[in-house]
């Protein structure tokens, strides 16, 4: 991108960027590899410098309840990195099939598992391999039965069509490339009439381009941000139809991170959709 391009002139540039599908800007094994060095280090409970808060105190402050975080293993709860709240919204009933797109070390899976009950079914997936297997570790050690784990990539879900009652995520489509693929796959594995409750950083504005590029911040789910109207506009694409959009008391903690938040508008939502 040219250097002497104005303010007024890059941003003109961003709204023609493409959103959804984001893979002419960013090299995909390189972000993969920054977003598993990132993770691990969430999963090891490591104190690295990240853009985003973990935790319990996190989760409280979202929307958790305490009670059902009591009854998660602890060692999940603490790396929670989730940006919302959207249980409330999900609704989940007992002997529902639930899957969690990006499960990371298994808080949403559990926490979903208490709703639906040993008749329930709950599968998460994430690519990276710490997180799984802690949250494989936690789920044998506390007798989760109704939960399985997969290592693969949201963007291919290893499950067969109309499996699922619910699919859940927090925080992590936003680091896709490929949005609109993720909410196809979605589509794809849930039942028709089948609901989407998730929670997602978007953006008031679209990011420039030199921001977008930036590989740190896609993993610190800051650049991954697309406008609000292009991020419920790919759902829609996929065969939802949005019910519900509603913002969520969630903050980055650093100042890379809360510069680009200003700059853009960018803010986590939670939003209910059902598939057709």
């Amino acid at each position: 991108m040219s250097e002497t391009r104005t303010r007024e002139e890059e941003m003109a540039v961003a709204d023609q960027l493409p959103q959804a599908d984001a893979t002419s800007l960013v090299d995909g094994e390189q972000l993969e590899s920054a977003v598993k060095e990132m993770y691990g280090h969430v999963a090891r409970e490591e104190s690295a410098e990240l853009h985003f808060e973990t935790g319990r105190g996190l989760a409280e402050r979202l929307g958790y309840d305490p009670k059902r975080l009591d009854e998660a293993p602890a060692d999940a709860v603490a790396s929670f990195a989730g940006v919302g709240y959207h249980f409330e919204l999900a609704a989940l009933r007992p002997g529902e099939r639930v899957l969690d797109l990006g499960s990371g070390s298994g808080t949403d899976v559990f926490y979903a598992a208490l709703a639906v009950g040993t008749d329930g079914r709950v599968a998460g997936v994430d690519f990276t391999e710490e997180q799984v297997a802690k949250a494989q570790r936690l789920r044998d050690a506390h007798g989760f039965d109704q939960v399985e784990l997969h290592q693969a990539s949201i963007e291919e879900l290893p499950f067969d069509a109309s499996t699922f009652d619910c699919v859940v995520s927090n925080g992590v489509i936003n680091l896709s490339l490929r949005k609109d693929r993720v909410f196809e796959e979605a589509a794809r594995v849930l039942r028709p009439g089948g609901r989407l409750a998730i929670s997602d950083i978007v953006s008031g504005k679209a990011l420039r381009e030199t921001t977008r590029r930036n590989i740190d911040l896609w993993a610190a789910c800051v650049a991954g941000a697309i406008p609000r109207a292009s991020y419920v506009g790919t759902i829609e694409a996929a065969g939802f139809e949005v019910r519900d959009v509603k913002p969520n008391p969630y903050e980055f903690v650093s100042d890379h991170a809360l510069e680009a938040c200003s700059t853009y508008e960018i803010e986590s939502v939670s939003i209910l959709a059902v598939r057709g």
